[in-house]
């Protein structure tokens, strides 16, 4: 009796630790959020077939951008357009399917919150539940998707010339990305502006690795801030490994033939930055490079950025370039050959589209390409999603993106680079525009003084009411200032603008007391055809495009007071303006507050502190034009042209006037385990208060194998009140000096050294003093 009471009483204990047990055996510890990401990551690919793990390496993209592909193109089209993402025999429809199965690891253009979550809901009813990695063009925020903050083009951030904004703008635009569904960002591109024709000089930061290098790392910080584990942080990635701003005709994706020195001295140094800021991915450039196709080169992947210097991320493709190793490049004679001669030789995701993954499951099955290359990829892959803890959060929650975006704060922000970002080019006194005493009138016109041009490459349409246009800001601030302003549509497309618009602006203008004409160039890829910028939108010229010169020569002829406001995502040469133009300001591409930052410094408000990171050539003829050029370089002068810029590199004015002293070492002669001082004083000398850009060069005097005539080593931002001087100081110890000898080997070798600090690369605006060196000293690279 006691033994059958026993044994009903147990039964229901039995089932319950039965079903505990099962339940436990059913739940893998992959997703047991307590574990570490190498626990995780480990469980989770002992359940992987070799088919599950290649599909993490598989991209697409998203599925709205397909079907805007299917809306517009016809059925012939859709079969050979890869640049829509549309894949032949492959439909919308087939692709979310792929993500229900886990055939999908991550996609790319999916550009609303609502897309996203759909995506996440496919793939959360895959056999293992694995979320998709989803990434973003962000290049200045997040702003291809409608209602985020624009932050200015990065060639504008460069030329505030200041590490910490480009942090700043990193979490923020991290924190608008997480909220509106995306993890990984395309950028920062550290590719070095060798070539101003090249249509993408927009998104770098200019012509010097130790700028590019040290914003570039900047924003990596504030993108992934450490190991990028948590939900308001994203994966950064930087690109394009490597020399795409040098090819040989400006063309996006053409060939680059590049020397190793110049590849070690240039180059490759900003990716060195980023590799020891942490950054987790990186792209691989369109280019060839010295014959071998960028996508296919081990020795970049894996010799150098993994094994030499620690590279821990992962590698992605760009736009379908695997593809391209054998259509465009002809080194392969195979989607499977290609994909095997690129994963083979680092990459570990392909961007995109089908048949990839087959190729690699073949093979690994026949013996072709290791195991060990897919496990690896698909580890780091994995790694990244359990960081960002997507296996916990893989959707995101649509009320609270108002709360995350276009916020306040970010606004704050965007506002203050677009401020500081603006170079001041000429000013014969005429600005900043004087308080009106009496009614006075300005004419604003001009294809981008009153539209989204100001935004820059890589942005959707954004809310009117976010986007503060420069006709807009001038109206605002110059109705205060006790002036009428209005506007005259001159013509927006630059490639069609009309000489009737033209006779009627000027005849406008002979009615005012001052005129501000918007002109430049037109990056938004959303008017494709009318662009005159941004990727895959290289010239052969360097001037105004289209009739814009000649709407500000006859804006000029009225004999009306004419400021040229300059709008544009690489830099313009035309003479002509410095010449004949009394005051020009380049705005670049200022963002969503980009015309308020634009009329606070014509009117005053804001006194410009903007700083060139490249130089300006007077023709393109003049190119290849950089401020850090060879001894040689000018040897011989040109027949009909100067051969100097029309603005060097690092210059900038502002409202008030700054005087250097002769800078000052505290040792003269630097010893191997040494560091020196060098300490200049900059005094206010005008009548605003105002921030200057304080910048550092050398040069090595005699070295065994050429250098350039002038290197920039560090800047500091200040600010200096009218009247009031500061000191500022820098430290050179042998880092700074070191170069690659006539052996290749990095070292500092004996000899002087002229340290130049002052206000522009321009020899004129240096001051100088000269260190010695005694004994030849060996560096690290």
């Amino acid at each position: 009796m006691i033994k059958k009471i026993f044994y009903r009483i147990n039964i229901p204990v039995l089932i319950l630790i039965c079903s505990i047990f099962i339940v436990n055996a059913q739940t893998p510890l992959y997703l047991d959020s307590s574990l570490s990401t190498e626990e995780r990551v480990e469980d989770l690919m002992s359940h992987m077939t070799l088919k599950e793990k290649v599909y993490q390496m598989n991209q697409f993209v998203g599925l709205d951008h397909m079907r805007q592909a299917e809306k517009n193109l016809t059925e012939e089209e859709l079969h050979f357009n890869d640049a829509q993402g549309f894949y032949k025999g492959i439909f919308s429809n087939d692709v979310a399917e792929m993500t229900r199965r886990g055939e999908i690891g991550s996609f790319l253009h999916v550009l609303t919150p609502e897309e996203s979550n759909l995506l996440q809901d496919l793939a959360s009813q895959s056999r293992l539940k694995i979320p998709l990695l989803i990434g973003i063009d962000a290049i200045h925020g997040n702003a291809l998707v409608s209602g985020t903050t624009v932050y200015p083009s990065p060639i504008t951030l460069a030329s505030t010339w200041s590490d910490n904004f480009l942090e700043i703008i990193g979490k923020q635009t991290a924190k608008e990305m997480r909220a509106t569904g995306s993890h990984w960002t395309f950028t920062p591109n550290i590719d070095v502006l060798r070539d101003p024709r090249w249509g993408r000089v927009g998104e770098t930061f200019g012509e010097d690795h130790l700028l590019v290098g040290n914003l570039g790392a900047a924003m990596i910080r504030g993108f992934q801030q450490d190991d990028f584990t948590g939900t308001e942080k994203v994966i950064a990635c930087a690109k394009h490994m490597i020399a795409g701003g040098e090819s040989i005709n400006g063309l996006n994706a053409a060939p680059m033939d590049v020397s190793m020195r110049t590849l070690k001295e240039v180059h490759l140094k900003p990716y060195k930055k980023a590799i020891n800021e942490g950054v987790y991915s990186i792209m691989a450039a369109h280019n060839e490079l010295n014959g071998i196709p960028c996508h296919m080169s081990s020795w970049l992947m894996t010799d150098l950025f993994r094994n030499k210097w620690g590279f821990n991320g992962f590698f992605v493709s760009d736009w379908m370039d695997i593809e391209r190793i054998e259509t465009l490049h002809h080194v392969a004679g195979s989607l499977k050959e290609a994909s095997f001669l690129s994963v083979n030789a680092g990459m570990d995701m392909h961007m995109h589209g089908p048949k990839f993954p087959e190729a690699i499951v073949a093979l690994v099955e026949e013996g072709t390409l290791p195991l060990e290359r897919v496990n690896e990829a698909c580890k780091k892959i994995l790694t990244a999603k359990f960081k960002l803890g997507l296996f916990e959060n893989r959707k995101i929650n649509l009320d609270e993106i108002p709360k995350k975006i276009f916020t306040p704060e970010h606004q704050k922000i965007a506002l203050e680079t677009a401020r500081r970002g603006a170079v001041l080019l000429k000013n014969d006194g005429i600005l900043p525009l004087p308080k009106s005493k009496s009614v006075k009138r300005i004419l604003v016109t001009g294809p981008n003084a009153n539209n989204q041009t100001i935004l820059g490459d890589w942005h959707a349409v954004q809310p009117d009411e976010n986007v503060t246009t420069i006709f807009e800001g001038i109206k605002n601030i110059g109705t205060d200032k006790g002036y009428e302003v209005d506007f005259f549509d001159s013509g927006e497309n630059i490639r069609k603008i009309k000489d009737t618009d033209i006779e009627i602006a000027t005849q406008k203008a002979s009615n005012v007391d001052y005129v501000i004409v918007v002109v430049g160039d037109n990056s938004m890829r959303y008017r494709w055809k009318d662009k005159t910028a941004g990727e895959n939108m290289g010239r052969a010229a360097l001037d105004l495009p289209g009739k814009q010169l000649k709407l500000v020569k006859a804006l000029k002829a009225t004999g009306t007071p004419v400021v040229v406001v300059l709008v544009n995502g690489r830099p313009i040469s035309e003479p002509w303006l410095e010449d004949n133009i009394p005051a020009i300001l380049e705005a670049w591409e200022p963002g969503s507050l980009g015309g308020r930052a634009v009329a606070e410094i014509l009117f005053g408000n804001i006194n410009p502190s903007g700083k060139l990171p490249l130089t300006v050539a007077r023709d393109v003829g003049q190119l290849r034009m950089i401020y850090n050029y060879k001894p040689s370089a000018y040897f011989h002068k040109y027949a009909f042209e100067k051969i100097t810029p029309l603005y060097p590199f690092g210059f900038g004015l502002s409202y008030t006037t700054f005087k250097y002293s002769t800078p000052q070492l505290s040792e003269s002669v630097l010893n191997p385990n040494s560091t020196v001082s060098v300490s200049v004083q900059v005094s206010n000398t005008g009548n605003y208060d105002g921030e200057e850009v304080v910048q550092m060069y050398i040069r090595d005097l005699v070295s065994s194998a050429t250098r350039p005539v002038k290197e920039l080593k560090e800047y500091k931002r200040i600010f200096i009140k009218k009247g009031e001087s500061k000191t500022v100081s820098f430290k050179i110890n042998k880092e700074t000096l070191a170069f690659y000898d006539i052996n290749m080997n990095y070292c500092v070798e004996p000899g002087d050294f002229t340290i130049m600090i002052g206000s522009s690369s321009d020899k004129k605006d240096l001051k100088v003093t000269t260190l010695s060196v005694n004994t030849k000293m060996n560096v690290d690279e």
